[in-house]
């Protein structure tokens, strides 16, 4: 009788145990959602996927990373207030999407700032490590930066020089206001939507010239909308997937080192495949029949005077971080009087 007493008490404790043990699981376990305009089947989104599958078996499930893809849940600004709220917790953002908790991050971007990619990486190698602690010190914890590449000019006329851009309705995405004062600068009508919306404002005549990469042009379709593409590198474009870093602090010590090593890792892959696969799409463009407007050296220098006109402006504003401005524009110049 004692006996069977004694082995029921031992059973009983077993399973309280496995309760307790199970409870502690799931007070640990995570569900991080992150939302992306990229496509669901696009190799951002398979990267991605094959990165939050490795998460979660080297942490055993207690870290579950959850993609919306495809922009159902909206633009950059729509994401970063469901973040605020609790909705989200990461996403895929364009550099400029998250300026406004970082205004480092709206440098890259400003247009006809780079020359070429060698000045790319020149100025990437230094200040990529320092754009990423002053976003992690602005609240989000990001796994390095993934190369857009140079945006072109898409259109429906050939566009060579400014004057060719007047009179027509030029797309700038919603809260990029460095490219909405560029572009008021050049004499040139803005016209302002968010990433979802080109597509249809292309097809219905909202927007007459819009720009992105190779590689957006296709995933995102507007290559089936236009007739011509700019050989003109307007702007530099990167990505940035990154989580709120109340999320992320609040995952063990252990599970935030898998996560930033595996993340990083795939980001890192992406940022390199980059590149190639920016010039592959430009082939696939052309064969798709659009045709390539090739710019004047002439007419080039004359773009970059009237962008550089208006720097003094672009440092002095809320949204520009002044010295790393000044420090990114000393760069530039070092490296182009020693490769000239």
């Amino acid at each position: 009788m004692r006996d069977r007493r004694a082995a029921k008490t031992r059973s009983l404790a077993k399973v309280l145990l496995g309760v307790l043990l199970a409870g502690a699981a799931t007070a640990n376990a995570a569900d991080i959602k992150i939302a992306s305009v990229a496509p669901d089947g696009s190799r951002w989104m398979q990267q991605m996927r094959a990165g939050a599958e490795e998460v979660k078996t080297r942490t055993a499930g207690r870290v579950t990373l959850k993609f919306y893809p495809g922009g159902v849940m909206g633009n950059d600004a729509q994401v970063l207030r469901k973040i605020r709220i609790g909705q989200l917790q990461g996403g895929a953002f364009t550099a400029g999407g998250l300026g406004e908790r970082y205004p480092g991050l709206n440098l890259y971007g400003i247009p006809l700032l780079f020359y070429s990619l060698d000045e790319v990486d020149a100025v990437r190698k230094q200040l990529d490590p320092e754009l990423a602690a002053g976003l992690e010190q602005a609240g989000f914890v990001s796994f390095g930066f993934i190369e857009g590449g140079f945006a072109n000019l898409l259109s429906n006329v050939p566009i060579s020089t400014v004057d060719d851009m007047k009179r027509k309705k030029v797309w700038v995405p919603e809260g990029d206001n460095i490219s909405f004062l560029a572009m008021e600068t050049m004499g040139l009508s803005p016209s302002v939507l968010p990433v979802t919306d080109v597509l249809t404002g292309l097809q219905t005549g909202l927007i007459d010239i819009t720009f992105a990469s190779p590689v957006a042009a296709l995933v995102l379709q507007w290559h089936t909308k236009v007739k011509y593409i700019t050989d003109l590198p307007v702007s530099y474009s990167m990505g940035v997937f990154a989580i709120d870093k109340g999320a992320y602090s609040a995952l063990s010590a252990d599970d935030q080192r898998v996560v930033r090593e595996v993340m990083g890792r795939y980001v890192q892959q992406l940022d390199h495949e980059a590149r190639e696969d920016n010039r592959k799409a430009n082939e696939v463009l052309t064969k798709s029949g659009l045709t390539t407007v090739t710019v004047k050296d002439a007419d080039l220098e004359g773009w970059r005077k009237t962008i550089e006109s208006i720097h003094p402006q672009l440092r002095a504003r809320p949204d520009i971080d002044g010295m790393l401005f000044d420090r990114l524009v000393g760069m530039l110049a070092e490296y182009r009087r020693t490769h000239p």
